[in-house]
């Protein structure tokens, strides 16, 4: 392929990209580079990080990337997801591959290692140390956001040590490409920095979009920072879209969800934009001919045009989206009807979720 059409495959993955030169070098220099993104095993999955990760990494990977999924099951223990328990964090890891199989995820170039693989590894824990001494206790509370935690919750000693494992992490596995959400912004920038000083390789920063939650987004000037309290978040149940909603829980979510027709930007365009139009070429909108009849759209912008200009009502738009989605995750839902699946499943919808 192409060094431009990598390139942009890249970009169309990346809100943010540290820096384009770094990566178009590291392109040019590398057939094969490592990318990778890691996750931590919390529960049942929503459907950002079902499908919208699937596009992502498939896009990484046909641009040529050998792509690493870590597996942070010690850093979901220290976060205290499933109450700090790690059989149950390992179970809700094979979970995650299951689904990111039936949702289309390219295994040929995909690679899952775990927390657990590594931490018997004296050099690993050396790399996690020399981060520590290279920054401040409030420099790892303020990067407590990528665990999902404000300055007040991050009150115990090994919730500290997470960000220095975080960077750690990318020089052990051997990575060229930090290919993680926006929400991961500050650990990039604190690698990044501290990268050159260590003697090691200075990563390329892909930073993705967070897809947004389904309701109302804070107002600017509200005193929060606005793109992390938009984007979906598991806490907020009726505000996502999980993997395991019915039909009709889908259809009932966005139904409710935010879709002002005014607004440049709502969750129900978001999911047209990097979900359904990622997916297929055209989508339908199926009304009676006194409100304008069906109508087809053969691209996002075009879709969004007429949405603007009110040629499409909101409820229309939510009826269509609703249908397209639910085709999204209909052999993820056939996937975990039998077997293996259906067991790893009722296991993980037993657990109590904690935050």
């Amino acid at each position: 392929m192409q060094l431009e059409k990598r390139l942009q495959l890249i970009r169309e993955v990346g809100e943010e990209i540290l820096t384009e030169d770094e990566l178009k070098k590291l392109l040019e220099e590398k057939a094969h580079p490592v990318a990778y993104d890691g996750f931590e095993p919390s529960g049942n999955m929503h459907i950002a990080q079902a499908v919208l990760r699937v596009i992502t990494i498939n896009k990484m990977t046909r641009a040529g990337c050998k792509f690493i999924l870590w597996e942070a099951d010690w850093h979901a223990w220290i976060n205290n997801k499933m109450g700090g328990d790690l059989d149950k964090i390992h179970t809700v890891a094979e979970y995650f591959e299951e689904i990111w199989k039936a949702a289309g995820m390219d295994m040929e170039n995909v690679k899952f290692v775990s927390a657990t693989e590594v931490v018997d590894d004296q050099s690993y824990w050396k790399k996690i140390i020399q981060v520590a001494q290279q920054t401040t206790v409030q420099r790892m509370m303020r990067c407590g956001q990528i665990m999902g935690r404000d300055d007040q919750e991050m009150q115990r000693v090994a919730q500290l040590m997470y960000p220095a494992m975080q960077a750690a992490d990318v020089e052990h596995l051997g990575v060229d490409i930090c290919q993680l959400g926006m929400d991961q912004r500050k650990v990039n920038i604190l690698l990044r920095e501290v990268a050159p000083k260590l003697g090691w390789n200075k990563p390329v920063a892909v930073h993705h979009r967070m897809l947004a939650g389904l309701s109302q987004p804070p107002k600017e000037g509200e005193g929060v920072d606005r793109a992390i309290a938009m984007k979906m978040s598991k806490s907020k149940p009726q505000n996502s879209i999980f993997v395991t909603d019915t039909v009709e829980e889908v259809t009932k979510k966005i139904g409710n969800a935010w879709c002002p027709p005014e607004e440049n930007e709502n969750p129900v365009l978001e999911y047209l934009k990097h979900m359904v139009f990622e997916k297929q070429k055209e989508v339908n909108i199926e009304r009676p001919a006194k409100y304008g009849g069906n109508q087809s759209f053969g691209s996002y912008t075009e879709l969004k045009e007429a949405y603007l200009a009110k040629k499409i009502h909101p409820q229309d738009l939510k009826t269509m989206t609703a249908v397209e989605v639910n085709k999204l995750l209909e052999p993820i839902r056939k996937h975990f009807t039998k077997g293996k699946p259906a067991e790893l499943l009722k296991a993980v919808l037993s657990y109590e979720v904690t935050r």
